[in-house]
């Protein structure tokens, strides 16, 4: 009996797709990441290499699916923060942790730039052991550099649920950039990461 090549050949091909497929799934990766205003975390973020997609929300906090204006008011205990989805294959969690610190004055236990109260503060947000030891590990270096002025006060913390904020609030740089490049300098980010950085304001 002839084998059926046509046949063969399919299901062969199909296993090829599904294990294509599945590397392609398990080389995307999480990291939330907060660092005051979401707008300008998930800019910044989405401007690096190998980030597959970054999605401003919530984190931290005390109560289930908040809203803009409970967190902006302080008192859900939440944080503006974003969930960076990234392929490992190209971008590697300790590299997303180096980049968080540039983008922002990890000095500041009181908010970020003009934005202030603990729903501005700076965190990483770490999701399983490896991470809390990659993220710890990158702190102590960074407080043992000597380049920073002042104590770190960025705080690492397990991940709790993460709650996607509203939809105008999602890619609101490309959305709105005239409305968001204008809040960026107002808000003196530029220049405050410049002051920390000993970089050029952009």
């Amino acid at each position: 009996m002839k084998p059926n090549l046509p046949r063969a050949t399919a299901i062969i091909l199909l296993s090829l797709f599904s294990f294509v497929t599945l590397k392609a799934v398990a080389e995307e990766q999480s990291a939330i990441f907060a660092g005051g205003c979401f707008w300008c975390t998930e800019s910044d973020f989405e401007k690096l290499d190998g980030v597959i997609s970054a999605a401003s929300g919530y984190i931290g906090g005390h109560l289930k699916n908040p809203t803009y204006k409970q967190v902006s008011s302080g008192g859900s205990g939440h944080t503006e923060a974003v969930e960076v989805i990234y392929d490992d294959q190209t971008v590697s969690y300790s590299e997303l942790v180096e980049y968080f610190w540039k983008t922002i004055d990890p000095t500041d236990g009181g908010g970020q730039f003009c934005d202030r109260g603990q729903q501005y503060r700076s965190e990483i947000f770490y999701q399983n052991e490896e991470q809390r030891r990659i993220a710890q590990a990158s702190k102590d270096a960074l407080a043992a550099s000597g380049l920073l002025e002042a104590e770190i006060a960025t705080q690492l913390t397990p991940s709790s649920r993460f709650y996607p904020a509203e939809d105008y609030h999602q890619d609101y740089y490309l959305k709105n950039p005239v409305r968001y490049n204008y809040y960026r300098w107002g808000c003196g980010r530029e220049k405050r990461l410049a002051e920390v950085w000993g970089t050029p304001a952009k």
